[in-house]
């Protein structure tokens, strides 16, 4: 079945700064799904979480591992495979709790799973190496090519059996069989020389080969291992298939979202531009009104210097003129004086003229 997703929820993830191990890096621009994934075969939890095709979070969940909650909405937990540690921070404390329990169920199950793991390979452990030995080493023992003491022994046995069985069979040609039996000995005991000789010789090309394919099986290993890892990560990207779909609809949602926001905010750039500019525009009015107003108000002082000046000149004026109205009227009232005495001298003059 492979891994299946047994819990998500979304939350926006972070990592530690792997510089200064103090500081929080984001690793997602907004909130993204993060979800347990189960391996029933292997009998192993992960966290995954993905980013678009990149996989942000790829945790296996150990018996040693502690989720801790740092705030409200805030959790976090190391993993030392990964060699980082990961946070989220989620929309609602409630999802911080329901997360934080999945993560100690998962947590004990994990144990539990691990337990039972290292208990059956104990079991299947303990035959494989007390046979392992014996199946490695039958092959290429000395006995096992020269032949045990009692699989050597009947040669000789049969080399004094029969001389001693023939002369009770036919006691004429006993010399004749001796040497015959002799040479027939010799002849085998040649041979098994030059067995034993290839054997050695295919002895020590054999221990050579062990060595050698000792060395090819840890080079298999680390392929098989590297293989095994590559499987894993395969299965984990099958597994999240529908998560995968799912989340791609969510962020095209999200991207058209965007879209729409990044529009009105270039309209709203451009309206702020424009207004900027009438700001502008406006300033450097006001600053022009602002010099003019410096200016009028500078002529209103000079004006007002001035018209104090014609007041005081106005007054002086004033005072001047009533001073030469008041001489003017004493002339006036002279001088009708002495227009009345000349009017009473013509008359006179003229009285005096008619007497005449």
């Amino acid at each position: 079945m492979g891994e299946q997703p047994i819990f998500s929820t979304r939350a926006h993830v972070f990592q530690i700064d792997p510089n200064t191990k103090k500081n929080w890096v984001p690793t997602s621009k907004h909130a993204v799904t993060v979800s347990y994934f189960f391996d029933c075969t292997r009998n192993v939890y992960r966290i995954i979480s993905l980013d678009g095709s990149k996989a942000i979070i790829n945790s296996t969940i150990t018996p040693n591992m502690t989720f801790t909650k740092t705030s409200q909405k805030f959790g976090q937990w190391a993993d030392s495979r990964a060699n980082t540690v990961y946070g989220l921070g989620f929309s609602s404390e409630s999802n911080l709790a329901k997360f934080a329990e999945k993560f100690a169920e998962f947590k004990e199950a994990a144990r539990i799973a691990k337990e039972k793991s290292q208990e059956k390979m104990e079991l299947t452990s303990t035959p494989s190496q007390e046979s392992a030995p014996g199946d490695l080493q039958s092959p290429l023992t000395s006995e096992s090519i020269n032949g045990t003491d009692e699989e050597r022994a009947p040669p000789d046995t049969t080399q004094h059996a029969e001389p001693r069985a023939e002369p009770s069979q036919n006691a004429l040609p006993f010399s004749q069989s001796s040497s015959n039996i002799s040479k027939h000995w010799e002849a085998e005991l040649e041979a098994l020389k030059g067995n034993n000789a290839k054997l050695t010789a295919a002895l020590l090309e054999s221990t050579a080969n062990v060595k050698q394919w000792k060395q090819q099986l840890g080079a298999y290993q680390e392929e098989a291992e590297r293989l095994h890892k590559r499987v894993t990560e395969l299965e984990c990207v099958s597994g999240q298939t529908t998560v995968i779909k799912t989340q791609k609809t969510e962020l095209n949602q999200t991207i058209e979202e965007l879209e729409s926001a990044l529009k009105a905010k270039e309209e709203e750039l451009e309206r702020l531009k424009a207004e900027v500019e009438s700001a502008n525009e406006f300033q450097s009015q006001k600053d022009s009104l602002t010099q003019k107003l410096q200016d009028v108000e500078l002529r209103n002082q000079t004006l007002e210097a001035q018209l104090n000046n014609l007041e005081q000149r106005l007054e002086s004026n004033q005072l001047e003129r009533e001073a030469f109205r008041s001489s003017l009227r004493s002339l006036l009232e002279l001088l009708d004086g002495k227009i009345f005495e000349l009017t009473e001298l013509r008359d006179t003059l003229g009285k005096l003229l008619q007497n005449i």
